[in-house]
């Protein structure tokens, strides 16, 4: 729900909670292991450091090393995150959660630019929400302070070196499997419900959950290299089998579901949102529909809040507010879900889309590279995306699983507005090998496409403006490649003239950006660097074959027809006018100031129908779907897609 550059406030209501991280110094990761020796045989060297300090609180505290490994990766993926908190206050390795020291203050975003709803037959929606007062912090948020008392180790260390981190994390499972009455066992089949409650989920549904999810990683094993360099590693146990009985001694309450649409490998609760009439005449705040009956479901967008959870819980149940079909939690991956998948959510701005997608919403905040996602919320989501792909045939790929980021403006004056959510730092690399399509080269080497493909522990574009208007960002991972106008990193930046605006390296500016799975046709090479066609024009990013930032690909492109000199590009797929009929007032089929040049090509996404879903009264006997004869392809224009008639353009292989 992030908004753009011209809108530092960003969402409208959304409650933003800045962090402020506790004391943190590139000294502290490199602390002693409080004392602790190496594991037998083991060099106490600066790449298995982490490793140790694993196998030292596993020893001290008694608790299955390989259990600790687990719970650790479903947490951070063993990244410290060099001390720095995450979107729900968890620091370190063990996403220890400290939300008093990281969540310093609660303040009210102003609106954003965006009209979420996106229908020019309706009045823009630009509510004003009344933001509650912050509850009492639950417990799930404060695992870090109890960790503290049961170690004596300072919150400080806690919160900043690694090892401490472990060791408080370790004493947290001991405590609850001891609170539990299970013994210290040796055996990692006996520690089920101690995982289960280690989730902080106050239900047995996301409880047992996020036990599962920890359980499949014991038996799949996993390894990598941390975000410090730090090499961990944790064999598999295929054939291991949890004790799940031990669940129902923990004491949790049963989750309301209510009918909601999720798969049954996730934990679901329905928190519905509003469908009710208010002011004059007015109503929100969704669209009751008959998807994929009357239209089909095209599209999955997904969004992060902007917001911590319990606020946004408040929002989506305002009839005044916008709305969305799910949100997912940080701290253990729970979905709720507002809008059924049959009715049509407010929240692309893009009223289009709106019509022909499901939007998700994941608890963070895209301008802070600190406040990092979860591996339960990135597994979590991808099950639910695996589910609605399967349910409503969806294709795994990015020109059908878009970012907020990647919907186009409907119209000119939108486009400056719309908003750039979940932004560079969401790993689409990680999110597409959870989904099971990872992305993958295909074709030759000298393939007329490409799809974007940078490593992203290690592309570190600068970003400025993530807490203060032109400061530097916290250097971090990204998802994302910068174009240049030459081959050269001291040309000008790409412009986007949209945006009406010079292009910046500014955390919200798209003008100059790809993302990750993203595809574009080729245009160009020069040495390490490749050339792409973007934005009707041919845009420069670095890609050596030693560090390559994207890999050869297939699929089909459009280009205009023989003898053009250009073709519009449109914001949205609209049907023709004489396809309206009597009582559904025609929509303006108006491009946008984009084009396409002839003899430029653009990778195609999908082909679809002109269609427009007129719902603009409470009562639906008047709702209506229009569909005409005029055909589009969705194309990969920019950053964002678009939308070309397929009368203006020619359909051809990626060969060059």
């Amino acid at each position: 729900m992030r908004g753009p550059a011209t809108d530092p406030t960003s969402t409208p209501g959304h409650r933003h909670l800045r962090r402020a991280a506790g004391p943190f110094t590139a000294a502290a990761l490199l602390l002693p292991l409080l004392g602790a020796a190496p594991a037998q045989g083991a060099t106490d060297t600066s790449a298995d450091r982490l490793q140790q300090a694993f196998a030292t609180a596993a020893a001290d505290h008694h608790v299955p090393q390989s259990v600790l490994l687990a719970v650790s990766y479903l947490q951070s993926r063993w990244d410290g995150h060099g001390g720095a908190p995450s979107v729900t206050g968890g620091y370190g390795p063990m996403h220890l959660t400290d939300a008093e020291t990281a969540v310093a203050t609660t303040e009210h975003f102003a609106e954003g630019a965006e009209d979420a709803r996106g229908d020019s037959a309706r009045a823009a929606l630009r509510p004003h929400v009344e933001v509650p007062a912050e509850s009492a912090v639950p417990a799930r948020l404060r695992t870090l302070r109890r960790a503290a008392e049961l170690t004596g180790i300072p919150a400080a260390d806690l919160r900043t070196d690694p090892a401490a981190n472990v060791s408080g994390g370790a004493a947290l499972l001991a405590a609850a499997q001891k609170e539990l009455g299970e013994p210290l066992s040796a055996d990692p089949a006996d520690w089920y419900g101690a995982v289960a409650r280690f989730s902080g989920a106050d239900d047995t549904a996301t409880a047992a959950a996020y036990a599962d999810d920890v359980y499949d990683v014991l038996r799949s094993g996993e390894e990598r290299t941390t975000d410090d360099g730090q090499q961990v590693t944790l064999a598999a146990r295929p054939r291991l089998v949890p004790d799940r009985a031990q669940l129902g001694r923990a004491g949790l309450r049963t989750l309301p579901t209510d009918g909601v649409e999720c798969p049954k490998s996730v934990s679901c609760e329905s928190v519905p949102a509003p469908y009710a009439q208010f002011g004059d005449d007015d109503y929100g705040n969704h669209d009751l529909g008959d998807r994929p009956a009357s239209q089909r479901i095209r599209y999955i967008v997904v969004h992060d809040t902007e917001g911590a959870w319990d606020g946004v819980m408040n929002l989506i149940q305002d009839p005044t507010y916008v709305s969305w079909n799910y949100t997912i939690r940080s701290t253990d991956g729970l979905i709720a879900q507002h809008v059924k998948a049959k009715d049509v959510a407010w929240h692309a701005g893009n009223w289009d889309v709106n019509a022909r997608s499901v939007g998700i919403e994941h608890e963070g905040f895209l301008a802070d590279p600190d406040a990092w996602y979860t591996e339960a919320m990135y597994r979590s989501s991808a099950r639910l995306v695996k589910y609605l792909s399967r349910r409503y045939d969806i294709p795994l790929d990015r020109q059908h699983i878009l970012g907020h980021d990647n919907v186009p403006g409907p119209t000119t004056s939108t486009i400056p507005g719309m908003h750039t959510d979940p932004g560079p730092f969401w790993d689409w690399r990680h999110y597409f090998q959870l989904l099971g399509h990872p992305f993958e080269r295909a074709g030759g080497k000298q393939s007329g496409l490409v799809t974007i493909l940078p490593d992203y522990a290690s592309n570190r574009p600068v970003y400025t403006g993530c807490t203060t208007k032109g400061e530097p960002c916290t250097a971090h991972g990204s998802s994302e490649v910068r174009l240049y106008s030459d081959h050269d990193v001291s040309a000008p930046l790409i412009k986007d003239i949209g945006r009406k605006t010079e292009p910046t390296d500014g955390v919200n500016d798209l003008s100059s950006r790809v993302s990750t799975g993203q595809q574009y046709a080729v245009a160009d090479r020069w040495g390490d660097w490749t050339a792409i066609w973007y934005l009707g024009q041919k845009a420069w990013f670095p890609n050596p074959r030693k560090d390559p930032a994207a890999v050869s690909a297939k699929g089909l492109v459009v280009t205009p027809k023989d003898g053009v000199a250009s073709i519009p590009v449109y914001g949205r797929a609209y049907p023709e006018k004489e396809a309206y009929p009597a009582g559904v007032p025609a929509q303006s089929v108006v491009p946008l100031p984009y084009t396409i040049p002839a003899g430029q090509r653009y990778v195609v996404g999908d082909e679809m129908p002109g269609e427009y879903y007129y719902a603009v009264t409470f009562t639906t006997d008047s709702h209506r779907v229009v569909v005409g004869k005029d055909l589009y392809y969705e194309i990969q224009y920019g950053h964002r897609v678009g939308f070309v008639r397929a009368a203006d353009v020619t359909l051809e292989g990626s060969a060059r």
